[in-house]
């Protein structure tokens, strides 16, 4: 049996998955990383997660299961690596991640790295995902709970960081891990989980990156896609491709947001038909499979989405992925992930649709 550092975020999912990897017979290790605080961030009250209550439910859990516990302080990589980088790709006009970002900066490197510190085999963490280790590499698979199938977020980690991967939760169903953590008492066995960006639990993107930077907005035009001024935006980077609500322009139609131009600090807006590409750009890839391009698979452009079939190709150093059907609201900044079936074969950051 191995010995295990376990991802504890205080929630019910990593609970439950430190509590199946001892009934294994692996040797645990609890780690909470303290990623922030909300009054450096300019916030009030608590965050939605790494909390001082967490940490405490995290740590209840640990003395339960007789588990060591840590609470690691990891602020200042966290800024550096995610906070910085989700301002600074929202300035640029694109819309980020941070959740993919601090999955692959915090949880599968840093924690790796103080992994070996401690004598670790692995880290483990409670996302729904599964992974199956076979004689070329490890292979990413998608959750047998489809609902809560987490494989989008992790499909840009390395093969040696996934060989050093364990997802216990990735048989189970929602439900059945609660039924689990209030079968032996865990005091977070109900509670309820975020839906939000840990660091800006209110939704306001652009109220948070003005407090953290301490720089205003500026306000510019909204435009049409024939530049017709229709109303003011409040900052390009409080908006996102496809977005609806918050525009402020009467129309005979919805209207959504198709693009920014952050030189021009412009936003455009269009009828929903207008949202549909039929191909995107995509950076930085990260290949879970040695298959030759061009490739025809599915691919996933948001979170919660159906992965549509698709075409992949090499384009100079960027990834070209051409759509069998028109695909809407694709938006740079997120991520593309790539299927084949259940199998993840990769996945990059889209540049242009």
């Amino acid at each position: 049996m191995a010995r295990v550092l376990v991802a504890m975020s205080g929630g019910v999912d990593s609970s439950v998955a430190a509590y199946l990897l001892q009934k294994a017979g692996h040797e645990c290790v609890g780690v909470t990383m303290r990623l922030f605080d909300n009054a450096l961030l300019g916030l009030e009250g608590e965050s939605t997660c790494c909390s001082a209550d967490d940490v405490e439910d995290a740590r209840s859990v640990c003395a339960y299961l007789g588990i060591p516990f840590i609470a690691l302080d990891m602020s200042r990589d966290f800024r550096r690596c995610v906070i910085d980088k989700f301002v600074s790709e929202y300035r640029r006009g694109a819309t980020p991640n941070p959740c993919i970002d601090c999955n692959r900066a915090m949880k599968f490197s840093g924690l790796l790295r103080y992994a070996d510190t401690v004598g670790c085999d692995y880290v483990a963490t409670g996302h729904y995902v599964r992974k199956l280790d076979t004689p070329t590499g490890p292979v990413l698979l998608k959750a047998a709970d489809a609902g809560k199938d987490q494989s989008y977020v992790l499909a840009q980690l390395t093969p040696a960081q996934l060989s050093r991967a364990l997802f216990p939760l990735g048989e189970l169903t929602k439900g059945e891990v609660r039924d689990i953590a209030a079968a032996h008492g865990f005091v977070n066995a109900r509670k309820k989980e975020s839906q939000d960006i840990c660091f800006v639990p209110d939704g306001d993107y652009l109220g948070f990156m003005e407090r953290y930077t301490g720089e205003k907005s500026v306000p510019g035009d909204l435009v049409d896609e024939n530049g017709r001024v229709l109303g003011t935006h409040r900052g390009t980077a409080g908006y996102t491709v496809g977005q609806r609500r918050g525009l402020g322009i009467a129309a005979d139609r919805p209207l959504y947001v198709k693009s920014k131009d952050m030189e021009k600090n412009t936003v455009t807006v269009t009828y929903e038909e207008g949202l549909y590409a039929h191909s995107c750009l995509v950076a930085d890839m990260n290949w879970l499979t040695d298959a030759p391009l061009p490739l025809k698979c599915a691919a996933r452009t948001r979170y919660r989405q159906t992965e549509r079939p698709c075409e992949v190709r090499q384009r100079g150093e960027l990834t070209e992925l051409l759509f069998d059907e028109p695909q809407r609201a694709v938006t740079p900044g997120q991520a593309a992930v790539l299927y084949d079936g259940d199998r993840v074969l990769g996945g990059g950051t889209i540049v242009e649709a």
